[in-house]
Formats: C-alpha cells, sequence, structure tokens
C-alpha cells in the first residue's frame, strides 16, 4: 500500500486534509485495529498503514501513541455523556444530570469501549502510560463534569454538599453498570439503553434524596 502525508487523491486537484479530519482519520484507523487485534496490536505502525499515512505523518498529528490513545478515549467519552448547551444551564440539577449522563444511542451498539476496557485491564502493567490516559481522558473528566455541575448547584443554593468531588465519584459510579457485569455478560443494545435510562433514573433520585446536607446546628 503506497502511503500518503494527508492528501485525498481523486479526480481533480489533490485536496489537502485540514488538521480536524486528519486526526478523525487516524482516530478511525486505530479503533479499527483496536477493534481487531486489541491494544498490543495498535502500534503505530500499523495505525499509520491501516490511516493510508506514513508514519511521519501520524506523529506530526500525535506526539505519542500515548497521545493518540488519550484522543480515541475523549471521542469515546463524547458519546458517552453530553454536555449542557447554554439554554440547559438554569435546569434543576436532577434534569442536568440526566442530560449530562445520558449516552447517545450509538454508545449502546459500539463494541469499542468494551475492547478498550479489556485492552487497559489486560496491558495496565505493562503500558502505564496508556492506562493513565484512560483515567484522565475517561472517568477522570466524566467525574469532573458532574462535580461542575454541583458545584454550580451548590453556589446557587440549590444544594448543600460539603464534599462535590468525592460525591460527583458516587452520583457516577451509581448510574453506571458494574464494570465486571458489562464485560461477561452480552445484552442487545436495545435492552442495554432501557436498563441503563431506568438505572440512571434511579441513581439520580436516590443520590439526590441523599446528598443534601441539612442545616449545620446551631443554624
Amino acid at each position: 500500500m503506497s502511503s500518503c502525508t494527508g492528501i485525498h487523491r481523486g479526480r481533480g486537484r489533490p485536496r489537502q486534509l485540514d488538521p480536524a479530519e486528519r486526526e478523525a482519520i487516524i482516530i478511525d484507523a486505530a479503533e479499527r485495529i483496536v477493534l481487531a487485534q486489541g491494544l498490543a496490536g495498535a502500534s503505530m505502525e500499523a495505525i499509520a498503514q491501516e490511516a493510508g499515512m506514513s508514519k511521519r505523518t501520524l506523529y506530526d498529528v500525535f506526539e505519542s501513541r500515548a497521545a493518540l490513545f488519550a484522543s480515541m478515549i475523549r471521542r469515546m467519552r463524547n458519546r458517552m455523556t453530553r454536555p449542557l448547551i447554554p439554554g440547559e444551564q438554569s435546569l434543576p440539577i436532577a434534569e442536568r444530570l440526566r442530560i449530562l449522563l445520558s449516552p447517545t444511542d450509538e454508545k449502546f451498539s459500539d463494541l469499542l469501549p468494551l475492547a478498550i476496557l479489556r485492552a487497559v485491564i489486560t496491558e495496565a502493567e505493562r503500558q502505564p502510560e496508556l492506562a493513565h490516559e484512560f483515567l484522565q481522558e475517561g472517568p477522570y473528566a466524566l467525574y469532573e463534569m458532574v462535580r461542575k455541575e454541583l458545584d454550580h448547584s451548590v453556589a446557587s443554593g440549590e444544594l448543600r454538599i460539603s464534599d462535590t468531588e468525592s460525591a460527583a465519584r458516587l452520583m457516577t459510579d451509581m448510574a453506571h453498570q458494574s464494570v465486571f457485569e458489562h464485560l461477561v455478560v452480552y445484552k442487545p443494545p436495545c435492552e442495554r439503553k432501557e436498563e441503563y435510562d431506568r438505572r440512571l433514573a434511579l441513581a439520580i433520585r436516590v443520590f439526590l434524596g441523599g446528598i443534601n446536607e441539612g442545616e449545620p446546628a446551631g443554624a
């Protein structure tokens, strides 16, 4: 296969890819490699070949394999959550959490998160930098998004929470299925989505019913 430097060759004058397009092509290729061969098979050389680009071009876009992996995790996270848009930021906290923690429908039919979880578990000891990127761009980033909404509610007087960092972790973990069950039990996408929606609604109700701290003694 001949390599290229980020140029689509078709009829007429070749078109130079913009940075976002090039990045998307590389991440698409990395996802295909991970699904087919696991994280161990996702070398920069293999990804470059799959993307139809030179290895040098790959390093022009991503300075390291860890940086590429981080971008792949960010994309995956964006399928599993939806940041609030300006008109939604004044909604009650229960509705804001529901919107924030509701994945796209694509998430429930996408095999990549399972492949990534298995790969990280398998490779974490040998490739700690990739495990670090997974945590930073995946769970930790999601915790921070939830904490931001809780901080907003505390500042407005809607909630009283003294430790929003721990509360955000608790809320996020309550919303998601056990990782072990997710890895070993197959369920059709539609069934997984229905279960997730029910669990999220229950998690928000239980969380908000128990996390809000009353007036301090003597107030």
